[in-house]
């Protein structure tokens, strides 16, 4: 029997575990995929307190997870299927065992969104990826495209720029949603071509990706791009789809707690960019993280 397991080992995740680890309660995080979530693939992180040269997010969450393994944290690599209630806690199901828990903090974050459009899941790993810092190294040399408008996907069109060839990054706007800093670097690449008032209406290609077809939003004129890669940065959705009938959730699917992190259900807590909410930031996931800690330490307490 946990103290308390934790579903996610992104910025929220962690730092909850630093709390409810010094606090010498038995914490166990549970993580489907990369240690650190989305923060783990971010190439530079310049607005976190503390690093005034910036800070790749490999290094932050690394910085982390030693902070928490101090306290005797467990960590393992195993994805969540199912929360149930049982006397005096929770069960805890996961894809390779059962744990039983007096309590759950739900720090799992969001994912990305899809473009949903006919090729994605065909091409998917063979020239649709979601992460530029992921895989970026394997278009080297060679014509790729990010689609997005906002600030992660300025950032992953910058950092294609100095792999691939060329880089198209295809916008449905005139404006971007991205802050002016970043846009006024990427206007000032030679090698990133605008693709804008566009949406992708297909990928296509034979083995592998070799081309997207973009339609104007404004004439319905299409046009095909010859492309080895596309990267999406829609923005994200909710990654807890599998909690919907067990918690309260936004329309958007995110988690409504209280400003403790509560949720309706005694014993669970939702702390992080999962959780409903204005802003999702590292620094955001950080303070819900902590105030999760906090909360779990004296719900156990009692």
């Amino acid at each position: 029997m946990y103290d308390v397991i934790i579903i996610g080992s992104g910025p929220a995740g962690l730092t909850a575990a630093i709390y409810t680890g010094r606090a010498k309660l038995k914490t166990l995080i549970l993580e489907a995929n990369v240690l650190g979530g989305n923060t783990a693939i971010i190439d530079q992180i310049d607005n976190y307190p503390g690093f005034p040269f910036g800070v790749s997010g490999t290094e932050l969450i690394d910085l982390f997870y030693r902070q928490a393994e101090r306290f005797g944290v467990e960590l393992r690599t195993e994805e969540v299927t199912t929360i149930q209630a049982i006397p005096g806690g929770h069960k805890v199901v996961t894809d390779a065992g059962e744990y039983m828990t007096r309590s759950v903090i739900v720090a799992m974050g969001a994912k990305r969104r899809q473009l949903q459009v006919a090729g994605e899941q065909e091409f998917l790993g063979r020239g649709v990826s979601y992460c530029a810092t992921c895989d970026g190294a394997f278009f080297s040399t060679v014509p790729v495209a990010v689609v997005g408008g906002g600030d992660s996907a300025v950032k992953e069109a910058l950092f294609l720029s100095d792999i691939a060839s060329r880089v198209y990054l295809i916008h449905r706007r005139e404006e971007f949603r991205a802050n002016r800093t970043a846009v006024d670097k990427l206007l000032a690449k030679d090698n990133i071509e605008l693709k804008l008032n566009k949406i992708i209406i297909g990928i296509e290609g034979d083995a592998l990706m070799q081309r997207l077809r973009l339609k104007d939003v404004l004439t319905g004129e299409e046009e095909i791009l010859e492309t080895e890669g596309l990267f999406v940065s829609i923005g994200l959705v909710s990654a807890a789809d599998f909690l919907s009938s067990l918690l309260d959730t936004d329309d958007g699917g995110y988690i409504i707690t209280d400003e403790k992190m509560c949720t309706l259900v005694p014993g669970i807590f939702a702390a992080g960019d999962i959780r409903a909410k204005h802003a999702r930031q590292i620094s955001t996931a950080v303070g819900d993280g902590a105030m999760a800690g906090i909360t779990v330490t004296e719900y156990l307490k009692e």
